[in-house]
């Protein structure tokens, strides 16, 4: 065989293994927003093919547009494998990187120290708080308002930061899942995206004045630490509807909003769906 015959057979077939390795990686999906630890993702299927898709832990909602969130919480693993199921019966598996993100140290002085080591009896009001939020963010609406271009819900300066590691009075606490943003008390919270409200309480013991809105398919906000709700269970928000005002309820030192969000259990950072990494000032 010849120097030249023996290039061009190696060539092809080089071009039939590269063909036939893309064929074996189809794309699937497109997305918005980037793997990232703390991301919530808006995948958006390309292929007619794709009947149904689904992580390790649960099957993902798909709505009429073809597309589903995907939430990364702060400290996920370093991938994720989604099975995509086709018209066929077969399966696709697809693994994605999923980046580390740093956090900061945030060390917080002056707040209530009821709130730092709370007694037995605080402890019984906690738990139950808790699962109070918890069965409030656990509903998930058939509609898909988490697909719009989110706005900022409060003009002010960012305070803190998502996923930072607190101290409280020299005290280590769990991390931050929010982004806190401060203004003066009365400075209205307005809702960053459409949705339903899911829960209205005025006085839990760690976020006072504090409001969960479903924007649909697992995904949420909440308000925290709130001076006044506007809102009521079952009101259906419209984007920049008025929820309530900022204040200084529950564990705060100052007048504040802590916003957070969650794609079901994972809390997912409100910083990354904006299109400008500082909301409006005053």
């Amino acid at each position: 065989m010849s120097s030249l015959l023996k290039v061009v057979v190696v060539c092809a077939l080089f071009f039939s293994s590269w063909v036939h390795a893309k064929e074996e990686s189809p794309i699937l999906v497109s997305w918005k927003g980037d793997f990232q630890q703390g991301a919530l993702l808006i995948g958006t299927l390309t292929s007619a093919e794709v009947v149904s898709v689904e992580t390790k832990k649960r099957t993902l909602i798909i709505n009429d547009q073809r597309s589903f969130g995907l939430g990364l919480g702060r400290d996920f693993d370093k991938q994720i494998e989604l099975i995509f199921h086709m018209k066929d019966g077969s399966k696709v598996s697809q693994s994605y990187q999923v980046k580390k993100r740093e956090y900061k140290i945030q060390k917080v002085e002056g707040v209530p120290q009821r709130t730092v080591t709370p007694d037995p009896e605080h402890l019984k009001r906690i738990r139950a708080e808790a699962a109070k939020v918890k069965k409030a963010r656990a509903q998930s609406g058939d509609m898909s308002h988490y697909m719009e271009s989110y706005i900022w819900p409060a003009k002010g300066l960012i305070s803190g930061v998502y996923g930072s590691q607190r101290y409280y009075n020299g005290k280590p606490g769990r991390p931050h899942f929010g982004l806190d943003i401060a203004a003066p008390k009365g400075t209205p919270v307005t809702a960053p995206a459409s949705g339903v409200v899911v829960l209205a309480e005025n006085d839990l013991f760690f976020s006072g004045g504090t409001a969960v809105v479903d924007h649909g398919h697992g995904i949420n906000s909440s308000f925290l630490h709130m001076s006044k709700l506007d809102v009521k269970v079952g009101q259906v928000l419209k984007q920049g509807d008025k929820i309530g005002e900022v204040g200084a309820t529950g564990r705060a030192t100052g007048a504040h909003l802590d916003w957070r969000m969650n794609w079901f259990d994972q809390r997912v950072d409100p910083r990354l769906l904006m299109s400008t990494s500082v909301p409006p000032k005053q």
